[in-house]
């Protein structure tokens, strides 16, 4: 309703993970920069962790949009599998043809997948979405797969990435020795403070593409970033509400009384969901 009053060719703060929209901040750029190392370094396995609504799933679409294109990847989303459908996930995605549909016949297809890959001169990358979900036994099949290995190099890369209920998961006794396999850790926090979201914010206002972008007032801002706590998905949720009424109310900027009632009407839409 508001992208045609505001001239936008999308919605600015869709909540959805559009890796075309992923913002920088200082935390995400570290994040980024020990994925590329890990994969490009061959580490083997990596754990990013973050609360929710912190930019996990886009990073891990941008940082698939960046690969050259001699890195194979596979992305497998919300993974509550057992350990033989975490196989046969992983081989889908990475488009292996398997006949022998067993524990065995996943690795073993796998592994030759990977032996060819590696011949050619490739890289192969596993992204794991949601890894807090895999029961432990699972992630112990992530351990295993971290063994395909030639003498010099790992064959595949792993990168798990979770909220911060993996890094429990990873405590457990069981599970030791794939805690030990990590070698590249990193845990996204949300933004630092009113300014980096300010940023957050007029980013993807301009990424948007309004040629009459509407302006959000310092008091607006900072009331934005009290509200979320910098935390991305909540910025978003309150902007485009705001935007919304904002467009009700014809108004070319987005201030601090619009902001204040956007964050009454959540308020008690949570409470009354609470009821």
């Amino acid at each position: 309703m508001y992208c045609k009053f505001y001239g936008f060719k999308e919605r600015p703060f869709n909540v959805t993970s559009d890796p075309a929209f992923f913002f920088l901040s200082r935390q995400h750029k570290e994040a980024l920069s020990h994925l590329t190392y890990g994969t490009a370094q061959r580490k083997g396995i990596l754990a990013v962790t973050g609360e929710i609504g912190t930019g996990k799933t886009t990073l891990c679409r941008f940082f698939l949009n960046r690969l050259p294109k001699n890195v194979k990847t596979a992305f497998i989303l919300n993974p509550y599998f057992s350990e033989i459908q975490l196989l046969e996930a992983i081989v889908n995605d990475f488009g292996i043809k398997v006949k022998n549909k067993s524990r065995l016949g996943f690795i073993w297809e796998l592994n030759h997948f990977l032996l060819r890959e590696s011949e050619a001169g490739n890289n192969v990358v596993l992204i794991i979405d949601e890894a807090q979900n895999l029961k432990p036994s699972a992630l112990e099949q992530v351990r295993l797969l971290s063994n395909l290995e030639t003498e010099k190099d790992k064959l595949l890369q792993i990168i798990l990435m979770g909220q911060p209920e993996l890094n429990s998961k990873l405590d457990l006794y069981d599970l030791r020795q794939l805690k030990q396999r990590i070698m590249v850790r990193y845990h996204i926090t949300p933004l630092e403070n009113a300014a980096e979201a300010a940023e957050y914010v007029n980013h993807r206002l301009s990424i948007a593409g309004s040629m009459v972008n509407p302006s959000f007032t310092q008091d607006a801002l900072k009331a934005i970033f009290d509200f979320s706590g910098g935390v991305p998905r909540l910025i978003n949720v309150i902007c485009d509400r705001a935007l919304l009424a904002g467009f009700v109310a014809e108004a070319g900027s987005i201030g601090i009384e619009i902001i204040e009632r956007c964050i009454t009407e959540l308020s008690d839409n949570k409470v009354s969901a609470a009821q």
